[in-house]
């Protein structure tokens, strides 16, 4: 071979391979791979592999094949009993139409920011129309399925399929925060109000049972007390009755000792008497003076 046909030959070699390894494409497990001619679907590979495509023609796009993370931003929603909320969410999606995901997004960037407007549009849409109260219930996760509902329907001409929607979290408002936290405190100040009335209320409920039992009982005792005093006077009565009718000087000597200590009990105890007084009788025995003379019983 002369030389002057070696130098076309190595172009054509060149050229082969330059067609050659530009024709060559490899689908990894992750992947799929959309073959376009001109802006026009040709294949859609999805199955890992070595694979051969028009050089110069046709081009070839790779999309993810797995599912996907999308965290979008803090959203504030604006709940149906007025109350603002701060909502953290995340959804997992996949590309389920490469074609139409090509067409629509062009690349997979375009697409989360496409998908995360969705998100927190249908969070807002459906969030309005349910309570704080129902959100924190068990009622979460009707509201997730709603959500999910309304972003696959949404997203559908996307090429997009959202697999799962979650609320990571919800937070209050500072402001808001704020003023929960002080119509709780006074929630419960007025609760300790209303706890402490109702204490008083029995205490002095009890305090007047408490008296009123104590006053029955001293009005027993005083009466038992009265009924003992007359039986013990009654008994007195009938001891003196019956020890005068035995020895009447020693009862009349008795009598006169009480008197005597009735009339003498104070320490500036002054008596002016007539000395044949018969009160005295008794003092002029005990000075050896006559006795006095008994006094006889009058019929």
């Amino acid at each position: 071979m002369t030389p002057r046909f070696l130098l076309p030959l190595g172009i054509l070699i060149i050229i082969a391979g330059v067609a050659l390894f530009s024709s060559a494409y490899i689908v990894r497990e992750t992947d799929q791979a959309l073959v376009l001619q001109f802006g026009e679907r040709k294949a859609l590979n999805t199955d890992p592999g070595l694979y051969f495509k028009i050089p110069f023609i046709q081009n070839v796009l790779f999309y993810e094949k797995r599912v996907l993370n999308l965290d979008p931003p803090t959203e504030r929603v604006l709940l149906a009993d007025q109350k603002p909320l701060l909502v953290d969410s995340y959804a997992r999606y996949r590309i389920q139409d490469a074609l139409r995901f090509y067409q629509a997004v062009r690349t997979e960037q375009v697409g989360e920011d496409r998908l995360s407007v969705t998100v927190n549009s249908a969070m807002r849409a459906i969030l309005g129309n349910e309570t704080l109260a129902s959100i924190l219930s068990q009622e979460r996760t009707r509201i997730m399925t709603q959500i999910q509902e309304r972003v696959n329907s949404e997203v559908e001409n996307l090429g997009m399929e959202i697999v799962d929607v979650r609320i990571r979290r919800t937070d209050l408002p500072d402001a808001t925060s704020q003023a929960v936290y002080d119509r709780m405190v006074s929630e419960r100040e007025r609760e300790a109000r209303e706890f402490r009335a109702q204490g008083e209320e029995q205490a002095q409920r009890i305090r007047a049972t408490a008296d009123r039992e104590a006053t029955v009982i001293r009005a027993e005792a005083e009466r038992e007390a009265e009924i003992l005093r007359g039986e013990g006077d009654a008994e007195r009565t009938r001891i003196l009755s019956a020890a005068y009718g035995q020895d009447q000087a020693f009862f009349r000597f008795y009598r006169s000792m009480q008197a005597y200590r009735e009339g003498l009990s104070g320490d500036n105890s002054t008596l002016v008497l007539s000395p044949d007084n018969e009160f005295l009788r008794y003092f002029n025995q005990s000075q050896g003076g006559e006795t006095a003379p008994e006094p006889q019983d009058t019929q």
